[in-house]
């Protein structure tokens, strides 16, 4: 099996309702997301997974939080937006845009501060 893994991130600005301290008032993190996608078998190119494909579609769609105030925004008007949520949230859309009969989605991390992370692998 294959690995390939893409860093990118967002800023973004949330509070977590019902939680009792700091983390419940307005604040706001440079947040950092890790991305890992595995292939059985490599391409006709040599390629697991295109490097610029996998960040490109992991900006799509952290561009609808970049700079945002996170509680505002489907589903965190519903959800905590947490970095285990927000880990699944682009799980959920990313694996749509990437996962063939050869590709799938291996794991979502999602980094908070420089030594805050939480992981969604699907499993």
């Amino acid at each position: 099996m294959y690995e390939v893994t893409v860093e990118t991130g967002f800023s973004g600005a949330h509070l977590l309702r019902g939680y009792e301290g700091k983390c419940g008032h307005l604040h706001g993190h440079n947040w950092k997301v890790v991305v890992t996608a595995a292939a059985s078998h490599l391409d006709g190119v040599g390629m697991a997974v295109d490097f610029a494909v996998l960040k490109d579609e992991t900006r799509a769609i952290l561009a609808q939080v970049d700079h945002a105030y996170l509680n505002e925004i489907f589903p965190f008007t519903e959800l905590n937006p947490t970095a285990e949520n927000i880990a699944k949230w682009v799980w959920d859309l990313l694996a749509k845009r990437i996962e063939t009969d050869r590709v799938t989605l291996r794991r979502v991390a999602v980094w908070e501060s420089d030594n805050a992370f939480a992981t969604y692998s699907g499993e």
